[in-house]
């Protein structure tokens, strides 16, 4: 298949920088956004968009919404960047403008391909997986803050059409990083909702940059845990986790029974070695969940934490720190507490007692 027209739904640091690195390879590129004043600043000045250690501005059309009286060209390919909440709705609204064949690339976090599945069946829909760092300062600008490609696959419903449709779309992300096709891409979907349900809301509730989160012990102890709760509940959903960037494995992060009862231990001692490293590789990360509720938006936190809550009831698998997390970012979005590093040793010390008592249980 060919494609020609893009649209990039959605329009914050991560569609913003793919719509301008496509934009400057020569590809025909749209956006659609629902923020008026970034519409604004684009139409009015060209998207700014700061990566590869220079300043590019991109000048494209930046729509509110597409009116179905306007006779336009179809696309041939939608790039799906919105926040996880807004996806369902997204699609519904952008299907009338794309051709029949057009894919659906889907970069929001969370396990998104599932839930569009559900919503409109299998056959548009390749999973995104961004590898790369991004975040917008202001309207109409962005920055890209880490290098990376994208991680690309489908689910395993889809038609005999996928491949082709898949090869076409990996040909043209290939103008924004190098792709790499996954052949479990639940796996892969399920070890960055890992990632994120750890980076994300810790970020978002310690109110800080990922390398001074990271130096805190108790911190990293959190990572942790939030992980082991999300490989059990992956173990129970029957997924096989990927590694993370191909090197991290989140089943050996996951702390076992006798890493639960300790503080210290060689095999904690590298386990907290390896986020030190992280921390520190990725020092100058922010929250983009934080950065939503700032700007007075929902936090996706349902799609992160609260996924792994609500899947760990279904299998009778206990989630307290993942149920932790979810609360606490709900409530500095409505004001009742303040993101900060003593909120975030608030929530550790108020697990401790339950996950004790669930190991006794244990």
């Amino acid at each position: 298949m060919e494609i020609n027209r893009i649209v990039v739904v959605g329009c914050g640091g991560v569609g913003g920088v793919v719509a301008a690195r496509l934009s400057a390879a020569g590809h025909d590129v749209s956006t659609v956004t629902h923020n008026p004043e970034i519409a604004d600043a684009i139409e009015q000045h060209g998207l700014v968009a700061s990566y590869d250690d220079g300043i590019h501005t991109a000048k494209f059309p930046a729509y509110e919404t597409l009116d179905p009286q306007a006779n336009m060209i179809p696309f041939d390919l939608c790039v799906l960047a919105t926040p996880p909440d807004a996806a369902v709705e997204a699609v519904r609204d952008i299907l009338p403008f794309l051709t029949d064949d057009a894919p659906v690339l889907c970069l929001p976090n969370g396990l998104i391909e599932a839930r569009l599945t559900e919503e409109f069946g299998p056959q548009r829909f390749i999973g995104g997986i961004v590898e790369f760092g991004a975040r917008r300062p202001a309207n109409g600008k962005v920055v890209q803050t880490a290098h990376g490609g994208l991680t690309m696959g489908r689910l395993p419903a889809f038609g005999q059409t996928a491949d082709e449709q898949l090869r076409a779309t990996a040909l043209v992300m290939e103008d924004i990083g190098p792709v790499h096709f996954a052949q479990n891409l639940e796996g892969a979907r399920w070890s960055k909702l890992a990632i994120n349900c750890a980076i994300s809301s810790l970020g978002t509730i310690g109110g800080d940059r990922l390398g001074v989160l990271m130096r805190h012990r108790f911190v990293r102890r959190l990572a942790l845990e939030i992980w082991t709760e999300v490989v059990a509940v992956a173990q129970a959903e029957g997924v096989k986790l990927e590694k993370v960037a191909g090197t991290v494995d989140l089943e050996w992060l996951a702390l076992d029974d006798d890493e639960r009862l300790k503080s210290a231990s060689p095999s904690l001692f590298a386990k907290h070695t390896l986020l030190l490293a992280v921390g520190t590789k990725y020092r100058n990360m922010r929250s983009s969940m934080l950065a939503a509720i700032e700007r007075g938006r929902e936090p996706p936190v349902d799609f992160l934490n609260g996924e792994i809550v609500m899947r760990g009831e279904k299998h009778d698998v206990p989630t307290p720190v993942n149920a932790a997390m979810r609360e606490t970012v709900h409530a500095i979005a409505r004001g009742e507490l303040k993101s900060s590093v003593e909120t975030l040793r608030a929530v550790y010390d108020s697990t401790r007692a339950e996950l004790r008592e669930l190991e006794m249980v244990g």
